[in-house]
């Protein structure tokens, strides 16, 4: 009753700020009129297209900053322009989450015996059931073994299962990145370790070590699921091929040097942790045979162990920390399926979170194909956006999840000792680059902003292997970053209270 209660309040924060007059149509120039203090300090600052200007940034700007309490737009620029929101689309991935699950949603992940169980010796099948946690590491997983083990399992005399059908499989998140990056992997109900697979190499003479594990700051399992070869060629780095179920993985020695690693994504999360798990199973003495994927669960199945998430809110809080993909892809998923949405793959819920957005948010120009970001196909405007974190303010427990944000002074060092306060969350893709969340001026006062910036036509121009590190990319978003500085830089001395 009380999540209900919570989501109750939620719900209705979001709706009253959605209707207010920071979602309607801004106008270019500031709403309110200046004091003639405000007046003489506004004309002693660049303009906002005075900084837009020196930025240099090839492509498209838009900038929309709102007053917290009232909602009036005070400053724009280009505020519909629709560019893609990169990584701070999971700040509304975060708004659907916390209205769809309530806060107090915790992830569930279980170990189901089908059979009966009788002196230790179960005559049916062990199922490991996914229920969508993607915070699930292989500490996780030695932990519902040791439980299994406690509730008096000795045996398996029938199969062992794993499911994953809670959500919908995705191979991958966005089909346009190269096939190694960590940050796309699979997307299941049963998740591990973020769907990746921890590579090292060592060099050891002529030749080279190559471990792939499942490691955590406890254990490290080496997995089968996925396989790499040291090949002689100069390139591509890496290759990829699904062979006989299995993530096979080569890679020319040449970019090897002397030793080092990188996590590689994982094509089939059930099964790698079902590998896993049945070698913990295996510490305790309980013998299990390959993983096989279970279509559906059994009914009557027994639970020997069960292992819950964090809330909802610590989940969503590391999401936009740490930026990671697959966190957003699975809640924006569990949102959608709570809803009561019909959700068989990652489009179909992406879809469902842009009419909510629309509908609660009043985001209608907001077209969403993924709930990361990672996908360039994604459409916002500043002042959407600046609205929407309005509306996020207002209804409470949004904003403590953002993390502090350091603006950088005119010689891009970190203003730590500013009279100002910036909680945003960041966005980065290639020739797009991307920020929102709030400001606290001097003396207190609250704004909301979105500043968004993209090379549309340039990205289009790069291929899928040039995704990686294409030329000019970092030297754009060192510019793009020092726009978002400026702009911030300037509203906290215009606007303090």
């Amino acid at each position: 009753m009380r999540e209900t209660l919570n989501r109750r309040v939620f719900l209705a924060g979001l709706t009253a700020a959605a209707a207010g007059p920071a979602l309607a149509a801004p106008p270019v120039a500031s709403l309110r009129p200046l004091a003639r203090g405000s007046a003489f300090l506004k004309s002693s600052l660049p303009t906002l297209e005075d900084i837009i200007a020196q930025a240099r940034i090839e492509g498209a700007v838009g900038v929309a900053l709102a007053d917290l309490e009232t909602g009036e737009m005070l400053e724009t620029a280009r505020p519909d322009a629709e560019l893609p929101p990169a990584s701070t689309a999971k700040a509304i991935t975060a708004l659907y989450a916390l209205e769809s699950l309530g806060p107090a949603h915790r992830f569930e992940t279980r170990v189901l015996a089908a059979g009966e169980i009788r002196d230790g010796v179960l005559k049916g099948d062990l199922i490991l059931a996914g229920g969508g946690d993607p915070t699930l590491d292989t500490d996780g997983l030695a932990a519902l073994a040791d439980g299994m083990k406690s509730a008096g399992l000795r045996e398996v005399r029938g199969r062992f299962r794993v499911w994953g059908g809670g959500l919908p499989y995705e191979r991958e998140i966005d089909p346009g990145q190269p096939p190694y990056v960590g940050y796309n992997p699979a997307i299941s109900g049963l998740n591990l370790n973020f769907n990746r697979v921890h590579f090292g190499w060592k060099r050891a003479g002529d030749a080279y070590e190559v471990t792939i594990d499942a490691r955590s700051a406890s254990y490290r399992p080496e997995v089968r699921i996925a396989r790499m070869q040291v090949e002689d060629r100069r390139g591509p780095v890496y290759t990829y091929e699904d062979r006989e179920g299995r993530d096979h993985w080569t890679v020319a020695r040449g970019a090897l040097g002397n030793g080092g690693a990188r996590w590689l994504p994982v094509r089939r999360p059930a099964l790698y942790a079902g590998e896993v798990f049945q070698t913990f199973a295996g510490a305790h003495g309980i013998r299990l045979p390959a993983p096989e994927e279970a279509e559906a669960l059994p009914a009557g199945a027994e639970v020997l162990a069960r292992r819950e998430s964090a809330p909802l809110p610590e989940i969503l809080r590391d999401m936009l920390d740490y930026s990671t993909n697959l966190t957003a892809e699975v809640v924006g998923i569990a949102a959608s399926l709570a809803r009561g949405a019909t959700v068989p793959s990652l489009a179909a819920s992406a879809q469902e979170m842009s009419r909510w957005a629309a509908q609660v948010l009043g985001m209608r120009n907001a077209r969403f194909v993924d709930h990361s970001g990672l996908g360039d196909a994604s459409r916002v405007t500043a002042a959407e956006m600046a609205g929407a974190m309005v509306a996020a303010g207002r209804a409470g427990g949004f904003r403590p999840l953002l993390e502090r944000y350091d603006v950088r002074d005119e010689r891009g060092a970190p203003m730590r000792d500013a009279p100002f306060a910036v909680q945003a969350k960041t966005g980065t893709l290639h020739f797009v680059s991307t920020l929102t969340g709030y400001l606290t001026a001097p003396g207190g006062r609250a704004l909301s902003f979105a500043i968004l910036t993209g090379d549309l036509e340039h990205r289009a121009t790069l291929t899928r292997a040039q995704l990686d590190r294409p030329q000019g990319a970092r030297a754009w978003a060192g510019r793009s970053r020092q726009l978002q500085s400026a702009l911030l830089r300037r509203w906290a001395k215009l606007y303090r209270a």
